[in-house]
């Protein structure tokens, strides 16, 4: 059975680095920026611009700008092409300025980066093209919070909005009400030059108001939404007061709204999507194939509480143990899930989630292992890119005198997974399109 549950393990990760290939950040760029007989195509559409502005801005922005300047006429494209990223990822690039930033919180970094971009789109003219590529983690990475509030205090409020479990749809919302940047201000920022992006996705459904907070797309959210969602969770009362006095601000009308749909900056302005965790699961589920497993999918747009997904998904589990025949059954997911923090510990949601999957499945035959893992390489403020469980990890956390329940309790995950030989390493990948989850059955 050790050996059993070895194989199954390797399986498993296997599965899932197939799913982090997919998103590769070259391959999506080359789905939407061509360059065939001296025409250049961006985003669905050719043109003939006098000059390349190239903002890049996300976890895999290196690898897209670079992808991007291979394919770019040079004698076009304004030196240097600007790059966001977080600290793992940075690195020397030619004809471009690689600027580190902070992710999830954001830093002073990160708003001197989003200064430097309005410095360089300040010379884009009309007849000229702003090439932006964004990807997952690109909402934290460019910070460029609106008057009254600092810096200081939007970090406080989006540490408020990870701590009490909101989403990160709604989590963007309330930046986008905060922020010079996102909510479509980037298009207006690039005005009234021709703005097109290419977006890698990490948003379930992919949103694209919703990824990196829409900074090129039109806000279909308003002030009103942002305020209903700080009074849902009950931090209205606790985050700045310069927050709530700028959001009353904006429900009273007596400052702009994030541009709309039928704002004229966007009649040029083309948003493409080239990357998602879609892709990233169908991916998982070929690969799955290929290593002669039966492919069950569980989810492509997994939500919701962590600990509480995975009890359910150790319910389906074991409703589908007796539907395993002579061949192994991979059930696959993609998603985002949610932690709410009550204890000290260290974690991420994809180590909490395996954690609570092992839990969960203490009752169950000893013929499975899940990992959950963030296609980024990095869950939460760890090193680690999630966790794979199998039925010996609560005994090997047991020898050592630890309790998974406790360790839970205490959003301890990191510790909890490391102690029991469970955590996923994969590195910084380069790419961000959410989280992926591959149980095995056999």
């Amino acid at each position: 059975m050790a050996a059993d549950i070895s194989g199954m393990r390797a399986k498993a990760l296997e599965i899932f680095q197939a799913g982090v290939a997919a998103a590769d950040p070259a391959h999506a760029v080359r789905r939407g920026l061509f360059l065939e007989g001296g025409v250049l195509s961006v985003a669905g559409e050719s043109g003939d611009w006098k000059r390349i502005f190239v903002v890049s801005f996300g976890k895999a922005a290196c690898a897209m700008a670079e992808a991007a300047l291979e394919i770019l006429p040079a004698e076009k494209v304004v030196s240097p092409a600007l790059v966001v990223t977080n600290d793992e990822n940075v690195r020397e690039m030619s004809g471009c300025e690689v600027m580190g930033s902070s992710h999830p919180l954001p830093d002073a970094r990160g708003l001197a980066a989003a200064k430097r971009i309005e410095t360089l789109l300040a010379q884009a003219e009309e007849g000229d093209l702003v090439l932006t590529l964004v990807s997952g983690g690109g909402s934290a990475l460019v910070p460029y919070p609106a008057e009254p509030v600092t810096l200081e205090e939007k970090i406080a409020t989006t540490d408020l909005l990870l701590a009490c479990g909101a989403d990160i749809v709604q989590i963007n919302a309330v930046r986008k009400h905060l922020s010079c940047f996102k909510g479509g201000q980037l298009t207006r920022m690039a005005a009234p030059a021709n703005l097109k992006a290419l977006v890698l996705s990490d948003v379930i459904g992919d949103d694209l108001s919703a990824i990196a907070s829409g900074p090129t797309v039109p806000d279909p959210t308003h002030f009103d939404d942002v305020k209903a969602i700080l009074e849902t969770y009950e931090i209205w009362d606790k985050v700045p007061a310069s927050v709530r006095s700028r959001i009353e601000e904006g429900v009273a009308g007596k400052i702009p709204e994030t541009p709309k749909g039928d704002d004229a900056i966007f009649h040029q302005a083309r948003t493409m999507l080239v990357g998602s965790n879609r892709l990233s699961v169908d991916a998982m589920m070929e690969k799955a194939a290929a290593l002669d497993l039966e492919v069950r999918l569980y989810s492509d747009a997994l939500e919701g509480n962590a600990r509480e997904e995975a009890g359910i998904l150790a319910k389906e589990a074991a409703s589908l143990m007796d539907q395993v025949g002579d061949r192994p059954m991979a059930v696959l997911a993609g998603g985002e899930t949610t932690v709410v923090l009550k204890g000290t510990g260290r974690g991420g949601r994809n180590q909490e989630f395996a954690l609570a999957f092992a839990a969960a499945a203490k009752g169950l035959e000893p013929r499975w292992c899940f990992l959950s893992g963030g296609t980024d390489g990095r869950d939460g403020p760890t090193d680690a890119a999630g966790g794979i469980v199998d039925p010996g990890t609560l005994q090997r956390l047991s020898e050592q005198g630890l309790d998974a329940i406790a360790i839970l309790d205490d959003n301890d995950s990191y510790h909890g997974l490391k102690a029991s030989g469970d955590l996923v390493n994969t590195g910084g990948t380069g790419t961000n399109v959410a989280d992926l989850q591959v149980l095995v059955i056999f």
